[in-house]
């Protein structure tokens, strides 16, 4: 069986715009990285960093999917200047229309692919359970009506 995180939440808006937060910077750092250079379009690349008390953690992105509002991909926590599947961490996020809502769909897969460690999958794991819970409530924030 191969390892992966995959997680399943249910955000109260349209997939347009659960795609524009999980796509672009300026909505990606209300949830997720505290910084963000990107551009969410397929082939390009970027780096997400997370504030650290040794300083800013910087981690290589390369988008590979934007289908704008059904799925958003990138590989990332690679070395060097390219990601590959012998490299790298693939997440996608897919984005399933539900009774008014969006179902989020987030992977992480490549684990073996990359050789990472059991440590790391863990740190990833907590990672994603902390981020992945933040979407909804920043969602409704950004939709909330007067």
């Amino acid at each position: 069986m191969s390892r992966s995180i995959e997680r399943e939440i249910r955000v109260e808006a349209a997939p347009e715009v659960v795609y524009e937060v999980v796509s672009s910077p300026e909505h990606l750092r209300e949830w997720w990285p505290d910084e963000v250079d990107l551009k969410p379009i397929p082939g390009s690349t970027g780096t997400v960093g997370f504030k650290q008390a040794e300083g800013t953690l910087v981690v290589p992105v390369t988008v590979v999917e934007a289908e704008p509002p059904r799925r958003f991909s990138f590989r990332w926590d690679y070395e060097g200047d390219t990601a590959t599947p012998e490299n790298s961490l693939l997440v996608t996020f897919d984005l399933i229309p539900a009774d008014g809502g969006t179902l989020l769909r987030m992977a992480e897969t490549g684990w073996d692919e990359a050789a990472k460690s059991d440590e790391a999958l863990a740190d990833h794991t907590s990672g994603w359970d902390y981020f992945i819970g933040r979407i909804p409530p920043y969602v409704d924030r950004l939709v909330a009506r007067p």
